[in-house]
């Protein structure tokens, strides 16, 4: 799995766990909405550190409370160079 998957994978789970639409975490973390279908969608290929930490601030919680989930401790993520 890609950074990028995981990413959408624990974007895909907080929305569900916090009952929040994609809509509002775009308006929250001030994200377009073709950056995040890109990166819903798998076609982008890399995510930047800032992105995440959008994501985070969108979600109300720490980069690091983002991040504290098995798909980014997994030996099986794949690292883009």
């Amino acid at each position: 799995m890609t950074v990028n998957n995981a990413v959408a994978k624990r974007i895909s789970k907080l929305l569900l766990e916090k009952g929040i639409s994609q809509y509002r975490l775009e308006q929250e973390s001030g994200i377009q909405h073709g950056s995040m279908q890109c990166i819903m969608n798998g076609r982008n290929k890399t995510v930047t550190l800032s992105t995440v930490m959008l994501l985070a601030k969108g979600f109300h919680m720490s980069l690091t409370e983002f991040l504290d989930d098995e798909l980014f401790s997994s030996e099986d993520l794949e690292l883009e160079t």
